[in-house]
């Protein structure tokens, strides 16, 4: 597919020959546009939430990038002949109020019968040369800064399963609705080298796709890794969804888990609306402490993109 010349131009920045957050491009007037899309089916009950989380995962990806999101078009299916339209609109309402929140206007969208419920959006933003981030410019010696903590995917799968200690709902949707813009904004600041977000392939995929960009390995403190309070035991007592499952499969080609089960299964736990995170010289970290990010490794020399837990 990134061989067709439909996905080349000399004024492509970021495509789909690289993998990153999104994808930039640069306009006739210079400014470097970033794109991007995401959507998917619901991952908690109240229709309102449900359209503010998927607000925040939508922009996540051009905060990752250090851009300012400007314009938005959304997308919904919906099954008609099975929900009420209300619920719809209680979704949009929710996804609009994130948008206005950040500053990105939604100028349209569009909407389908779906058999299921689906919302997303599809998201134009602006950066600089100056203030791009993208997952290729991490250096050996760098350190890992991650911005949420781990846990959404068990947590989630637990209030599903009705195994969840009250008050862990309201925890995790207040992390999942949370946009990326402060962290974003601090990542700029302690002058990245390398970000990423943390979404469906859980912090060991997205560290070994950055780490594979920028040509070194990376070493995790799993010791070091925050996570959602309770999710620990929940993940020792198999509650792990199956988007995890895949992620902790998948990560034996490329990553070094160790004999520590819960680490390996929370460090490759699929995320929604995670946070970023940053690779930074050492000692310039201090912007994305103040915020509340953790120091939770470092990129090193070795075979790129394979990660260690140590």
């Amino acid at each position: 597919m990134h061989n067709s010349p439909a996905t080349a131009h000399p004024d492509l920045v970021v495509g789909l020959g690289v993998p990153d957050d999104a994808g930039v491009f640069r306009a006739p007037s210079g400014d470097l546009l970033v794109q991007t899309i995401d959507f998917f089916t619901p991952v908690v009950d109240d229709p309102y939430d449900w359209g503010r989380v998927t607000a925040a995962n939508a922009l996540s990806d051009i905060y990752a990038m250090g851009a300012e999101p400007l314009t938005a078009l959304q997308m919904i299916g919906w099954p008609r002949g099975a929900l009420p339209f209300a619920a719809a609109g209680r979704v949009v309402e929710g996804g609009l109020s994130v948008m206005a929140d950040a500053g990105c206007t939604v100028v349209g969208g569009h909407s389908i019968d779906s058999p299921e419920p689906q919302y997303g959006f599809a998201i134009t933003g602006i950066v600089s040369d100056e203030d791009l981030m993208t997952s290729a410019g991490g250096r050996a010696g760098d350190v890992l800064v991650l911005t949420k903590p781990l846990g959404v995917g068990v947590a989630t799968t637990a209030i599903k399963r009705g195994l969840a200690d009250p008050g862990l709902e309201d925890v995790v949707i207040g992390l999942m609705v949370q946009t990326n813009r402060e962290a974003a904004r601090a990542a700029r600041r302690a002058g990245a080298s390398a970000v990423t977000d943390i979404t469906g392939y859980g912090l060991v995929g997205h560290l070994h796709e950055l780490a594979k960009a920028s040509g070194v390995a990376a070493e995790v403190d799993a010791r070091s890794v925050p996570t959602i309070e309770g999710v620990e035991a929940l993940a020792e007592a198999g509650v792990v969804p199956g988007g995890s499952g895949r992620n902790r499969a998948d990560a034996a080609a490329f990553a070094d888990l160790g004999d520590d089960e819960r680490s390996a299964v929370l460090l490759t736990d699929a995320q929604t609306s995670g946070g970023l995170l940053v690779a930074v010289t050492p000692g310039e970290e201090a912007p994305l402490l103040d915020i509340g990010g953790v120091v939770v490794g470092r990129l090193v020399d070795g075979s790129p993109g394979h990660v260690r837990l140590v």
